[in-house]
Formats: C-alpha cells, sequence, structure tokens
C-alpha cells in the first residue's frame, strides 16, 4: 500500500490518531497533502481557553452572548509549527457553549456523539440537539472530533490542562437551564454552590421576570436564581412572594448568609421582626462577618428597644457604622434612660412623653416599652386604656431577649418585666388566678428582682383575702366578708374591685351611705366600672336621693341598652323623682306590648295618660307600614316607658279624621296628652332617635 509522503508509519499512535479521523469525516475534499492532526498547548492563565483556528480557517462563533463566549474573536494565535496545520475546521454550535463550567467530559454536553464513536454516513445530529445538520466551513461536516484530541475551543478547569490522551473526569451534576437570555436552548448550568460555578446572570433573569417569571421562579431548582426572583418580588413591595422564593432558596442551600439575609429583609417587610431576628443570626452563624446581617440585627435591635444588642451589632469589629442607625440608637438610648430615672419618681406622666419620644426615635415595636405604657396608664387610673395596650402589644420572643446580652428593661430582664406589667392589669381587673399566675413566671425569669418578689407576696396575700371574701358572701356572712374585702384593701389600696365587693356587702347590712363611699373609690380608680355604678345607683335608691339615681340609671342605659332590670329602675327613679318634684304621674306603666286602638275614646284616653305615648297610623295595605310594623315591637321592648299604640287609618276613619291623618305611615308623639311631633313615613333610624328623645 502506497503512503503519501505526509503520513505516519501504521504501528505509530500518531498514525492511528490520523487513521481514525479519517473515518469520522464524512465529506473529504482531496487536499493538497495529508497533515498530522494539531496538537494545541492550552493557555494555562484563564479558567476558560479561549477558541482557537486552524491556520487560514477561522473559527465559527456562537450567536450565544453568554460569559465565556468570544463572538467573531479567534481567541489566540495560532499554534507555531513547522508543518502546515490540518485543513479541517472547527465549528462551534448555537447552543453548546458551558457557560461558567469548569467540565471537560468525553461526552458532549449538548447532546452530540461521545468522542471517538463511528458516526453513519449522513448522520445529522448536532452539538445542540436540534435536528438541525451543521455546515461546514469549505464543504466539510465534522460529526466528532477523534477519541484522545483535544478540539479547539474547549473549556478546562482554571489551573488544570488536559493532556492528550486523558480523559477529565467530571464531579459536578449538570443541570439543564431554561434556554433564556444569553444562554441558548438547551445550555447548562452548573449547579451546587451559591456563587460561581452554576451562578445564572443577572440579565438572563431580569428578561424573564417582566413575562413569566413566577412559572420560571417556581420551576427552578437553582437557589442563585431563586434569589433573584425573590429580590425582584421584594422592589415591587410584593413581600410574602418575595419571602416564598427566598425560602426555597434557603432550603436548597441552608448554609449561604446572604440568603438567609434576604429572607430576614423580607419577614421586616412583613412585619414578622421577631422571626427576621433569628433569621438574622443564622445567616451570622454561617458567615460571623457577614456585614448586611449585622446593619439589620442592629436597626431590628433599636426598634425593640434593645439598646445593647443593637450596639454590638452596629459596632461590630471591622464594621463601619451607620451614621444613621447610630444617631437612632443615642436617642432610643437616652429616652428610655430617662424613662427609667422617671418610672422610679412614679411620675407616669413624663413616662409617657419618654415612651413616645422613644417610638418616635426608632423603637416603635419594643413589647417591653408597650407594656410600660400600659403600666402607666393604669397607675394613672385609665385601665380600660392599659388593658387595650395590653391587648395589642406585639409578641414578646424569649429566644430573642436572651441573644448575649440579656435585654434589661426598668431593672429586670425583658421577659419578666412584661409578666411583672400583665399581673397589675389582671389584680386591677379582678382576675386574681390570672394574676397570681403571671406573678410566678416572672419570678422564674428572674428570681433575684425585689419587685418582682414584693409583688408575688402581695398578690397571693390579696388573692386569699378575695377568695375568703367571696366565700364569706356566699354564706351571707356579710360583716365578715367586710372585713375579708377590708384585709384585701389594705395591701392593694387602689384594687376597684375589693371595693365594689366590699360595696354589695355593705349595701346588704344597711350602710348605703358606706356603700356609695366606697363604690366611688372603684370608680376613681376606674370610671367605666358598671357594676360600682350600679351598687352606687341602688344605694342612691335606698336614700331617696333620685336625681343622682337617675344620673347613674341613665349612664348605665346607654352602657347596657339591653338590659330590661336597668330600664325598669330608671322608669322607677324617673317617676319618684317627678313626685318629689310635686308632677302629676298618673296611670304610668312600665313595659308592655304595642296596643291596637279601636276607637276614638280608647285613643283618647291613651295619649292622655301620663308619660310619652307614640301612635303609629297605618294602613294595612301599605308596604312601608308592614315593614315598619315589627320594628315597632322592637322599640317598644327597647324603651319600655313609652306607651306604642297602632291605628289602621281605613279600620278607624273616625280617628284617623280627628287627627288628620291622610298619608301613611305616619307617626304622631304625645307627651302627657299634648302633641309634640310628626313624622311622616321615616326612616327606621329617624324614628329611632325621636323616640329616644322624648322617653323618660
Amino acid at each position: 500500500m502506497s503512503r503519501s509522503p505526509g503520513d505516519s508509519k501504521p504501528d505509530s499512535p500518531r498514525g492511528k490518531l490520523t487513521d481514525r479521523f479519517r473515518q469520522a469525516v464524512s465529506l473529504v475534499t482531496k487536499p493538497k497533502r495529508a497533515s498530522k492532526p494539531d496538537v494545541r498547548e492550552l493557555d494555562h492563565g484563564s479558567p476558560v481557553s479561549p477558541l482557537r483556528t486552524t491556520s487560514g480557517v477561522p473559527a465559527i462563533s456562537s450567536s450565544s452572548g453568554s460569559s465565556g463566549s468570544f463572538s467573531g474573536k479567534t481567541g489566540s494565535k495560532p499554534v507555531s509549527n513547522s508543518k502546515k496545520s490540518s485543513s479541517a475546521p472547527i465549528h462551534s454550535s448555537n447552543s453548546g457553549e458551558l457557560s461558567g463550567s469548569s467540565d471537560n467530559s468525553p461526552r458532549s454536553r449538548s447532546g452530540g456523539n461521545v468522542r471517538g464513536s463511528k458516526p453513519k454516513a449522513g448522520d445529522s445530529r448536532s452539538n445542540s440537539g436540534s435536528g438541525a445538520t451543521p455546515k461546514a466551513h469549505s464543504g466539510q461536516t465534522v460529526n466528532s472530533p477523534p477519541i484522545n484530541v483535544l478540539p479547539a475551543g474547549n473549556i478546562c478547569p482554571s489551573g488544570k490542562v488536559v493532556k492528550t490522551g486523558m480523559a477529565y473526569k467530571n464531579t459536578k451534576s449538570d443541570v439543564l437551564g431554561y434556554g433564556t437570555g444569553n444562554y441558548g436552548h438547551g445550555s447548562i448550568m452548573r449547579g451546587g454552590t451559591a456563587g460561581g460555578a452554576g451562578r445564572v446572570d443577572a440579565s438572563s433573569t431580569r428578561s424573564g421576570i417582566g413575562s413569566d417569571s413566577g412559572k420560571r421562579g417556581m420551576e427552578s431548582v437553582d437557589p442563585e436564581q431563586l434569589k433573584l426572583v425573590g429580590n425582584e418580588h421584594y422592589k415591587n413591595g410584593q413581600f410574602a412572594e418575595a419571602l416564598s422564593f427566598y425560602d426555597r432558596a434557603v432550603a436548597a442551600l441552608p448554609r449561604s448568609a446572604s440568603y438567609r439575609s434576604n429572607r430576614a429583609a423580607a419577614l421586616i417587610g412583613l412585619g414578622r421582626l421577631p422571626e427576621a431576628v433569628r433569621e438574622c443570626q443564622q445567616a451570622l452563624n454561617c458567615d460571623p462577618d457577614y456585614v448586611r446581617a449585622h446593619h439589620r440585627l442592629a436597626s431590628l435591635f433599636i426598634r425593640l428597644g434593645q439598646v445593647e444588642n443593637a450596639r454590638r451589632h452596629l459596632c461590630h469589629p471591622g464594621l463601619t457604622p451607620n451614621p444613621t442607625e447610630m444617631l437612632k440608637l443615642q436617642l432610643v438610648d437616652k429616652h428610655i434612660s430617662k424613662c427609667t430615672d422617671v418610672r422610679r419618681a412614679g411620675d407616669w406622666k413624663s413616662v409617657l412623653r419618654e415612651l413616645d419620644a422613644a417610638s418616635t426615635a426608632g423603637a416603635d415595636s419594643s413589647p417591653q416599652l408597650f407594656m410600660c405604657r400600659a403600666e402607666a396608664l393604669l397607675k394613672l387610673h385609665q385601665i380600660d386604656d392599659a388593658e387595650s395596650v395590653l391587648s395589642h402589644a406585639p409578641k414578646s420572643d424569649p429566644q430573642i431577649n436572651h441573644t448575649p446580652f440579656e435585654a434589661i428593661f426598668f431593672g429586670m430582664l425583658a421577659e419578666a418585666y412584661s409578666y411583672y406589667v400583665r399581673t397589675q392589669i389582671e389584680m386591677a381587673l379582678g382576675r386574681f388566678e390570672n394574676a397570681v399566675t403571671s406573678v410566678e413566671k416572672a419570678n422564674h425569669i428572674d428570681p433575684q428582682n425585689i419587685e418582682i418578689a414584693v409583688l408575688l407576696n402581695k398578690v397571693k396575700k390579696v388573692a386569699r383575702a378575695r377568695t375568703r371574701g367571696n366565700d364569706l358572701f356566699k354564706s351571707e356572712r356579710f360583716t365578715e366578708a367586710c372585713s375579708a374585702y377590708g384585709d384585701g384593701l389594705r395591701l392593694d389600696p387602689s384594687n376597684s374591685v375589693l371595693y365594689c365587693n366590699r360595696a354589695a356587702c355593705l349595701y346588704k347590712i344597711g350602710e348605703w351611705q358606706k356603700s356609695i363611699d366606697d363604690s366611688n373609690q372603684a370608680l376613681f380608680y376606674r370610671p367605666n366600672y358598671t357594676k360600682a355604678l350600679l351598687r352606687r345607683a341602688t344605694s342612691y335608691n335606698k336614700l331617696e336621693k333620685w336625681e343622682e339615681a337617675v344620673k347613674d340609671y341613665e349612664v348605665l342605659r346607654k352602657e347596657l341598652p339591653n338590659d330590661n332590670d336597668v330600664a325598669e329602675a330608671l322608669f322607677h327613679a324617673t317617676v319618684s323623682l317627678k313626685k318629689s318634684r310635686g308632677e302629676e304621674v298618673t296611670n304610668l306603666k312600665f313595659g308592655g306590648e304595642v296596643e291596637r286602638v279601636s276607637g276614638l275614646e280608647q285613643f283618647r284616653t291613651a295619649i292622655s295618660s301620663s308619660g310619652v305615648s307614640v301612635v303609629h297610623f297605618e294602613g294595612a295595605s301599605n308596604s312601608k307600614c308592614r315593614q315598619l310594623s315589627p320594628f315597632l315591637d322592637t322599640l317598644c321592648a327597647k324603651y319600655p316607658s313609652v306607651n306604642f299604640l297602632k291605628v289602621d287609618i281605613y279600620e278607624n276613619a273616625t280617628v284617623a279624621s280627628a287627627e288628620n291623618v291622610r298619608i301613611v305611615p305616619t307617626f304622631k308623639i304625645y307627651k302627657n296628652g299634648n302633641q309634640v311631633k310628626v313624622i311622616v313615613s321615616p326612616s327606621l333610624d329617624v324614628l329611632e332617635q325621636s323616640v329616644k328623645h322624648y322617653s323618660l
């Protein structure tokens, strides 16, 4: 067999490679002279070796603009060699590049043939797997490079050179990308780390956010892409959506400080501050010097009023303190310190002013400062407001309060102070069992605190005195019950419940003036205490102080509009007041049903009686009358001191003619026989307001 001058010997390795290369070529143009395969050296200085060209034939560049591609450039000079380079051109497919990859696997990343496999004649598979036959430069087609020969443009790990004849083993998993942005269809990305390999470039993510980012983000398994989609939602103020993507990123890579810090930012946007604190702490467990986590924690602790913890993160070694946050910290510290001083002095109005200033400065979400406000309102005898503040205070988190510097408020551990204030409010409201439970919790948290120890002793003794008094009252031993409640008042002289209970005992034994005095004390400490107001009103009745009794019953009527006993007591007190003033009062009755009038004489007798009468002139066939009729029954029950009557103008034409009523529904109000108001076709609200105005 004849050989050309450039052929290698059959038994040499170089000759074997040349033969195998020839077998891999589908179409061969007749060269002037065969040459050996060009074995190229790799560039050691870059993690990605540039695409190279054969002598005189430029490489066909990818249309993709992703990182690592070289569009329209040769990348490096041809290797210097005394012999001519192979005339076979090297092609780059549109979608077969590895973005940021460090892989050099012998298998094509895009569905191409395995190197060294013998393709069938006319095989049209391309590296991208798209099914299109790549067009070769100068009419040649290359289906697969020969085994153990490194093709031009192959990507190698940084600092490593793959020698000819050695296959590089890939240890990282491949993730098929979405083919959006600059990656092309079927591009392959590296996963497994938060940075470097596998990072999705921001331009690709941004291009997807505007269209179907939700669908793409929900399908994604790459944590970096999840974070970027979450960032877009966060910028748009969609904190719940952002949190869902950050959650998935954290689940994929739990040790990433940046993912946890971003999750904390979304939680702050949702107002879930304790969770945000814990997430920042997790971020610092992953990276103790992570700047953003320190800054976020400092800001959070300022809002929570924890000055020392905020200062520790704001002034962390190696970090430059944020001037704005530093100013906030100084102002919050100043106002909390002043609040401590005026609280110790018992100046509760000044306490409220300093609390307002601390909140304005930045401590707007501190459970302990909310509790201090409740305590100040309690001391100022605004018990209902104190209870409202208590119910709306942010929840205290024991885990946060114990982060390295124990949070101290007014000389107590933070959590203990919250229970300390709650105990006082429960006591003032007469919930003694709850008070005992709260103070025991406070003592368990901060057993060395003297204030808590004193309160614990007092609460237990007062609770026992109240229980003993209640038992004696049930046994109708009222004098002994008075003594038991008095024992409790000596320990807690501002307890409105004990005053009210003792007032009930004094009423039972006929000491009505003393009952009024105790009721007044109860109302002083708790102005809206309805039980104390009722005790005082009944005692006024016994002392025939009708004017005072009527005032108390009128207040109670507004507070308890559906209480029939209060309504009847007000009616009788009003009648007694009128009699005491010499007014003529006859045939007054309380309560009853709506009276149906059947004749003129009955009508005149009804409206001439003392008090207020409301007459509904109706027509049975009128729809508006049928709607108002049931409401009249409701008013009759609600205003029992008023007489309500119905007159059908068609059945009682004489009454309608005497009263000059031609339109229904018409309402007339009479007081002591005199007409005081006429209302034609009123609304329900107008009708009730009129009845209420003229009722006793």
